[in-house]
């Protein structure tokens, strides 16, 4: 069994690009559709890299995982994204080994979010897990430190308010809906596509607005028409996308493509239009803010947004960092276990072997020698002492590294890496 622990040898890196540098039209560069994730997992494999994680969502792309060098993570998101390497490096970070789980636990959490305690990405770090385990690219390590991430989520979720009132991408977007857009009951809303993102902006648009004017447009129409079977709405063709623009008052855009679905060809409308782009990549042109009583905002925009909820939320942020604190320190006991298991391991290969070659001697030399008591008794004192040892690595205040590096210099122990 090979050793994931953190060693000069082999680290353990983050590397990506978030909402904090990053726009969102080079974050589209860096983002990742599920065909190029898994390909990605592939290439990883076979330059030897054996744990890790891919995430890629509308706030951030980021990889982590073990490697000689980040180097070899940061080609492999560039090799297969949009993004170039220079690029990457005017807006990335990098992350290793302690801090490189530390950030993880604050993502995985809420607390990096870009709307302090939207848990979206919780979902999203469980896919990775899963997509990796299909690719075996989930060692040990990764596993516990993801599992770590989700019982962190679970507790700050059921012992704070951190997530408290509904705040979101979705919840941003009506809420922004509702301060700017009066008569917001009366007016044409069009909703083109239906991901993630579009049911839970459909959601709050009917929960919050109490408006029946709602239309969706998906390019599958069935799963618009599943949506709208829920809550009663139009459902009309892709095909009708512009007409329907045409009479909107309000267009949210949640397609989730690579390129923009709305173009300023598209829209012809002689009344204000307020379209709200939730996509990333940006899925509306840019140019499209030419045009005469259009009002175009973005998802990055949106998020900048703050309210009550938000206010509220930030006072939980110390109850959650303590918990986070807690499973961090359990998951570096259990890391630190790890890393002296294959010495204790070793210590007690060689002690066997030295009582083995005492017994042997005592048995030539001694003809009433009872050797089945004898192995019996020195099993025990090996057992007693090897967890002496394992005792000493896991309580003792001092350096682990230096009673490692003593006990293997002490017995001569080769430890297999």
């Amino acid at each position: 069994m090979k050793d994931y622990h953190i060693s000069r040898h082999n680290s353990f890196y983050t590397i990506g690009l978030n909402y904090k540098k990053a726009d969102a039209e080079v974050r589209g560069k860096f983002s990742l559709e599920e065909a190029a994730m898994d390909k990605l997992l592939v290439d990883a494999k076979a330059i030897g890299i054996d744990g890790l994680l891919v995430t890629s969502t509308c706030n951030r792309t980021e990889l982590h995982g073990f490697a000689q060098h980040p180097f070899q993570l940061i080609k492999l998101l560039c090799d297969n994204t949009q993004g170039t390497v220079e690029e990457f490096q005017e807006v990335a970070y990098v992350y290793k080994n302690n801090d490189a789980i530390g950030h993880l636990f604050r993502v995985g959490t809420g607390l990096d979010s870009q709307i302090l305690g939207d848990f979206e990405i919780i979902s999203q770090l469980r896919k990775a897990f899963n997509r990796s385990k299909r690719h075996s690219m989930a060692n040990p390590f990764v596993e516990r430190l993801c599992n770590s991430v989700i019982q962190a989520s679970k507790r700050i979720k059921n012992e704070t308010e951190l997530s408290s009132g509904a705040t979101s991408v979705a919840f941003a977007s009506v809420h922004y809906i509702l301060k700017n857009v009066p008569n917001i009951s009366q007016k044409d809303i069009l909703l083109f596509g239906t991901g993630k993102i579009g049911r839970n902006t459909c959601e709050n648009l009917i929960k919050h607005t109490k408006n029946p004017h709602i239309t969706l447009i998906n390019r599958t129409k069935d799963k618009a028409e599943k949506i709208a079977g829920k809550f009663n709405l139009t459902v009309k063709d892709y095909g009708e996308l512009q007409s329907e623009i045409r009479n909107a008052d309000i267009l949210v855009v949640a397609t989730g493509a690579h390129h923009p679905t709305v173009s300023k060809e598209l829209i012809y409308t002689k009344k204000p239009l307020l379209i709200l782009d939730l996509s990333v990549p940006k899925n509306v042109a840019d140019d499209v803010v030419e045009l005469d009583n259009v009002t175009l905002i973005h998802l990055d925009q949106l998020s900048q947004m703050t309210d009550e909820t938000l206010e509220r939320r930030k006072q939980f942020i110390p109850q959650a960092e303590a918990i986070i604190e807690d499973i961090k320190c359990d998951f570096i006991q259990w890391l630190e276990t790890r890393k002296f298991a294959p010495v204790i391991s070793a210590l007690k290969k060689k002690l066997k072997t030295m009582k083995d070659e005492e017994l042997n001697y005592q048995a030539k030399k001694m003809s009433d020698f009872n050797e089945e008591q004898a192995d019996v008794i020195t099993n025990r004192i090996i057992q007693k002492i090897t967890k002496q040892f394992a005792n000493h690595l896991k309580e003792t205040h001092t350096d682990a590294d230096d009673s490692l590096e003593l006990i293997q210099k002490v017995f001569q122990l080769e430890v297999k890496s």
